[in-house]
């Protein structure tokens, strides 16, 4: 059997990405979302979203598009304060928690677990366990193990699906 190049260089190029793509991480996802069953926030209709969000917010949030690297104000904040989902409000990540990954966007060692939700995600194929606001079902971002101490994890953040709250 032959392979072309060009599937040699693909597969290869793949490789270190699927070296940091994190196993499922173990996220009460059913019991993180359950909580927020309810809430009037899950039945809002795809256009309340598009009159809620900003354009890019809402292809993150609602369509789990990626943003540019490097786009988001938000990977150079360093004020004390809070990162609440942009859909909805919900606490995720504090300040002290994010680091510069040098990835081009907003990355944290930690997450308030409870306000998150996960599932697997084969998309560039390879996986990787996504994760998203428990409340609004809003994607965020994607979780790798490459993180500094103490948890060795990353959550790379969409810095448009994320608000940021001062102290």
């Amino acid at each position: 059997m032959t392979i072309s190049r060009r599937t040699f260089f693909l597969t290869a190029a793949a490789l270190p990405i699927a070296a940091c793509a994190a196993e499922a991480q173990q996220i009460p996802t059913t019991a993180n979302e359950a909580r927020y069953a309810n809430d009037p926030i899950r039945r809002l209709t795809e256009a309340q979203w598009r009159a809620r969000l900003e354009p890019q917010a809402f292809r993150v949030l609602r369509q789990e598009a990626t943003e540019r690297a490097g786009t988001s104000p938000l990977d150079n904040e360093h004020r004390r304060g809070t990162f609440v989902c942009a859909g909805c409000e919900l606490e995720l990540f504090r300040s002290e928690w994010k680091f510069d990954s040098g990835t081009g966007w907003p990355s944290f060692f930690r997450v308030i677990e409870a306000n998150i939700g996960a599932k697997r995600d084969v998309l560039l194929f390879t996986p990787r366990t996504e994760y998203h606001c428990a409340r609004c079902l809003g994607h965020q971002g994607h979780v790798f193990e490459d993180g500094p101490r103490p948890t060795g994890l990353r959550y790379c953040n969409n810095g448009a699906a994320l608000r940021f709250v001062p102290t």
